[in-house]
Protein backbone atom coordinates (compact mmCIF):
# COMPACT_ATOMS: atom_id res chain seq x y z
CA UNK A 1 0.00 0.00 0.00
CA UNK A 2 1.22 3.45 -0.87
CA UNK A 3 0.35 6.24 1.56
CA UNK A 4 0.42 9.89 0.60
CA UNK A 5 0.02 12.55 3.27
CA UNK A 6 -0.74 16.14 2.36
CA UNK A 7 -0.38 18.62 5.17
CA UNK A 8 -1.57 22.20 5.30
CA UNK A 9 0.19 24.94 7.16
CA UNK A 10 2.52 27.85 6.65
CA UNK A 11 5.21 25.93 4.74
CA UNK A 12 5.49 27.65 1.39
CA UNK A 13 3.13 30.42 2.51
CA UNK A 14 5.37 33.01 0.88
CA UNK A 15 4.26 31.73 -2.51
CA UNK A 16 0.55 31.95 -1.72
CA UNK A 17 -1.82 34.61 -3.04
CA UNK A 18 -4.83 34.85 -0.74
CA UNK A 19 -7.97 36.79 -1.60
CA UNK A 20 -10.19 38.43 0.99
CA UNK A 21 -13.74 39.19 -0.17
CA UNK A 22 -15.36 41.55 2.33
CA UNK A 23 -18.82 43.07 2.65
CA UNK A 24 -19.16 46.82 3.26
CA UNK A 25 -22.50 46.30 5.03
CA UNK A 26 -21.82 46.54 8.79
CA UNK A 27 -18.40 47.96 7.90
CA UNK A 28 -17.58 48.86 11.49
CA UNK A 29 -17.55 45.12 12.22
CA UNK A 30 -16.34 43.66 8.92
CA UNK A 31 -13.36 46.01 8.91
CA UNK A 32 -12.22 44.51 12.24
CA UNK A 33 -12.58 41.02 10.80
CA UNK A 34 -10.58 42.01 7.72
CA UNK A 35 -7.87 43.58 9.88
CA UNK A 36 -7.65 40.40 11.95
CA UNK A 37 -7.39 38.25 8.84
CA UNK A 38 -4.64 40.44 7.41
CA UNK A 39 -2.65 40.29 10.65
CA UNK A 40 -2.95 36.49 10.73
CA UNK A 41 -2.03 36.08 7.07
CA UNK A 42 1.03 38.29 7.57
CA UNK A 43 2.08 36.28 10.64
CA UNK A 44 1.92 33.12 8.50
CA UNK A 45 4.18 34.73 5.91
CA UNK A 46 1.64 34.79 3.08
CA UNK A 47 3.26 36.35 0.03
CA UNK A 48 0.37 38.36 -1.43
CA UNK A 49 -3.10 39.35 -0.28
CA UNK A 50 -5.81 41.02 -2.36
CA UNK A 51 -8.82 42.54 -0.59
CA UNK A 52 -12.00 43.09 -2.63
CA UNK A 53 -14.81 45.05 -0.96
CA UNK A 54 -18.39 44.52 -2.14
CA UNK A 55 -21.65 46.13 -0.97
CA UNK A 56 -23.05 43.22 1.06
CA UNK A 57 -22.81 39.55 1.94
CA UNK A 58 -24.91 38.42 -1.03
CA UNK A 59 -22.17 39.75 -3.31
CA UNK A 60 -19.44 37.74 -1.57
CA UNK A 61 -19.75 34.68 -3.86
CA UNK A 62 -19.22 36.85 -6.95
CA UNK A 63 -16.22 38.52 -5.31
CA UNK A 64 -14.78 35.15 -4.27
CA UNK A 65 -15.17 33.83 -7.80
CA UNK A 66 -13.51 36.92 -9.25
CA UNK A 67 -10.57 36.54 -6.87
CA UNK A 68 -10.28 32.86 -7.75
CA UNK A 69 -10.24 33.65 -11.47
CA UNK A 70 -7.54 36.30 -10.85
CA UNK A 71 -5.26 33.57 -9.51
CA UNK A 72 -5.82 33.51 -5.75
CA UNK A 73 -4.88 30.19 -4.18
CA UNK A 74 -7.61 30.56 -1.55
CA UNK A 75 -10.24 33.12 -0.56
CA UNK A 76 -11.68 34.23 2.76
CA UNK A 77 -15.25 35.60 2.55
CA UNK A 78 -16.01 38.08 5.34
CA UNK A 79 -19.45 39.47 6.11
CA UNK A 80 -21.88 40.20 8.92
CA UNK A 81 -25.59 39.45 8.70
CA UNK A 82 -27.68 40.64 11.65
CA UNK A 83 -31.19 39.39 12.38
CA UNK A 84 -33.91 41.98 11.97
CA UNK A 85 -37.68 41.94 12.28
CA UNK A 86 -38.07 39.59 9.31
CA UNK A 87 -36.44 36.36 8.14
CA UNK A 88 -34.48 38.22 5.45
CA UNK A 89 -31.19 37.72 7.30
CA UNK A 90 -31.61 33.94 6.97
CA UNK A 91 -32.01 34.30 3.21
CA UNK A 92 -28.88 36.45 2.99
CA UNK A 93 -26.78 34.24 5.27
CA UNK A 94 -27.85 31.02 3.54
CA UNK A 95 -27.52 32.44 0.02
CA UNK A 96 -24.05 33.84 0.69
CA UNK A 97 -22.85 30.64 2.37
CA UNK A 98 -24.23 28.41 -0.36
CA UNK A 99 -22.72 30.67 -3.01
CA UNK A 100 -19.20 30.66 -1.57
CA UNK A 101 -19.34 26.89 -1.17
CA UNK A 102 -20.25 26.62 -4.85
CA UNK A 103 -17.33 28.87 -5.78
CA UNK A 104 -14.96 26.61 -3.82
CA UNK A 105 -16.24 23.53 -5.63
CA UNK A 106 -16.39 25.15 -9.08
CA UNK A 107 -12.97 26.81 -8.86
CA UNK A 108 -11.23 24.04 -6.93
CA UNK A 109 -9.80 26.29 -4.23
CA UNK A 110 -10.56 26.71 -0.54
CA UNK A 111 -13.04 29.48 0.25
CA UNK A 112 -13.28 30.14 3.96
CA UNK A 113 -16.67 31.15 5.31
CA UNK A 114 -16.18 34.03 7.75
CA UNK A 115 -19.75 35.30 7.46
CA UNK A 116 -21.19 35.99 10.89
CA UNK A 117 -24.95 35.38 11.07
CA UNK A 118 -25.94 36.78 14.45
CA UNK A 119 -29.02 37.82 16.40
CA UNK A 120 -27.87 41.34 17.27
CA UNK A 121 -25.06 43.84 16.87
CA UNK A 122 -23.58 42.94 20.26
CA UNK A 123 -23.13 39.32 19.15
CA UNK A 124 -21.27 40.50 16.05
CA UNK A 125 -19.05 42.92 18.00
CA UNK A 126 -18.12 40.19 20.50
CA UNK A 127 -17.22 37.75 17.73
CA UNK A 128 -15.22 40.33 15.78
CA UNK A 129 -12.90 40.89 18.74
Amino acid sequence: MRTRIIEGGPAGAGELHIGVAAAEWNHNITSKLVDGALVRLESLGVGEVTVLWVPGSLELPVAAQRLAKKGCDAVIAIGVVIEGDTDHYQIVAFGASEGIQRVALDEGIPVGNAILAVHDVQDAVERAG
